[in-house]
């Protein structure tokens, strides 16, 4: 009787949970708290989008997109939106994966030959001393981020990746839109050089997802900025969606800020280098990065989140099977990249415990960028959420603040 109980309660929960909606009254509060951050100058602006049952019911911008030159920021800004981009990729190799052109077992070595033997530093030690992988690295690891491979910042490594043109040389291995090749000529660089861990025996962030993106352009033959606009970009009609601005449209493009505790935490213009402003209008326009590459607005990003949310299909188009979200959407990594109650599947980090991660539902998922921006699609409250910004360094509370904000009034 008493399990009963606990059954017919649970049932009951759950369906108050799944029917509530957002108080129009409480939802005020994300209006104060992002114009507060704007007049105390932690936030240049910011564009926040919070979907319900696929509907708009709450969309706005706060403050500038170029504060100098009083450009004011609008709801259709375009941002950086940096490891947002992983998604995307992770969406696109799960697509060929349906097709029969890869396999998530596959080692990435079949694509990339650098990559069929690779090294690993030696644990404990001071010095670049390798032995080799256990094993190949397959395309699963990659898009767990179990690889083994970060982004070549570590003192033991530093050196050879910059002598490869990789890492830190332009601040953050991550960035590769001022590179005058293509991705995986980069990639195949890559490769060559030590990784920081065995494959699938820890979590380790860094150029997975790029390397997916090369592995994507040989098994199909087309590029990658193809491939998110033809499986994608396109047929969702996200149009504001690309690697490259263009020139055309570059005052749509959102201002880069940055804010430390030499800045007293308030904001400053970066420089206009790659780092800095980068290199989406002006520039090669040649390196497609899968990991970081891409530009969106808040609207377009919310609604390829709607997508996922809905098993891969919008508005009668299907960019993927449901079978396919499922597995991009729950933890498919164990406790390697956390044992907090977090879990990372193919592509956006899992909510597995609630109060893991803020006020989230079990069953949400996530991720954001390094210029600030981050979202949340949460299937229980019916839920996507968006906020952009473009800061870097960041020290402002937007992004943890913000979820938070939109939490409290459901009701």
């Amino acid at each position: 009787m008493k399990k009963l109980l606990l059954a017919i309660t649970t049932l009951v929960l759950t369906a108050v949970l799944s029917a509530q909606t957002l108080s129009s009254k409480r939802l005020e509060r994300v209006d104060r708290y992002f114009q507060e951050q704007v007049d105390q100058e932690r936030i240049a602006g910011a564009v926040a989008v919070v979907l319900q049952d696929g509907k708009p019911v709450y969309e706005k911008a706060f403050g500038w997109a170029d504060k100098e030159a009083k450009r004011k920021m609008t709801v259709d800004a375009v941002f950086r939106i940096a490891s947002q981009s992983k998604a995307l990729t992770s969406a696109v190799i799960l697509s060929l994966m349906e097709e029969g052109k890869l396999a998530l077992t596959d080692p990435a070595g079949r694509y990339i030959p650098t990559f069929a033997r690779t090294a690993v530093l030696t644990p404990g030690g001071a010095d670049m001393t390798t032995v080799p992988a256990k094993r190949p690295i397959t395309i699963r690891d990659l898009l767990t981020h179990t690889a083994g491979i970060s982004y070549g910042e570590e003192s033991r490594i530093a050196a050879a990746y910059k002598a490869k043109n990789l890492g830190a040389v332009t601040g953050r291995g991550w960035y590769t839109a001022d590179k005058d090749e293509p991705i995986c000529d980069t990639m195949e660089r890559l490769g060559t050089l030590p990784f920081v861990s065995q494959p699938g025996e820890a979590y380790v962030y860094g150029y997975n997802t790029d390397i997916l993106g090369c592995i994507a352009e040989k098994a199909s033959g087309s590029t990658l900025d193809e491939l998110i606009r033809t499986r994608i970009t396109g047929p969702l009609g996200m149009k504001d969606t690309m690697f490259y601005l263009p020139p055309g449209e570059r005052d749509r493009l959102v201002t880069v800020y940055g804010s430390n505790a030499q800045s007293g935490d308030k904001i400053f213009r970066a420089p206009d280098t790659p780092l800095g402003q980068g290199n989406y209008v002006d520039g090669p326009r040649r390196s497609f990065s899968g990991g970081a590459g891409l530009l969106s607005t808040a609207r377009d990003y919310a609604r390829f989140l709607e997508a996922i949310r809905e098993g891969g299909a919008l508005d009668g188009v299907r960019i993927l099977s449901p079978r396919a979200v499922a597995l991009m959407t729950t933890n498919q990594s164990g406790t390697l990249h956390s044992d907090t109650g977090l879990g990372f599947g193919y592509g956006f980090e899992t909510t597995d415990r609630y109060g893991a991660n803020g006020l989230d539902d079990v069953g949400a998922f996530g991720w954001g960028g390094a210029y600030g921006s981050n979202y949340r699609v949460d299937p229980k409250s019916r839920l996507v959420l968006v906020m952009m910004i473009n800061q870097m360094p960041n020290a402002s509370t937007v992004g943890n603040r913000f979820p938070t904000l939109v939490y409290q009034a459901l009701q």
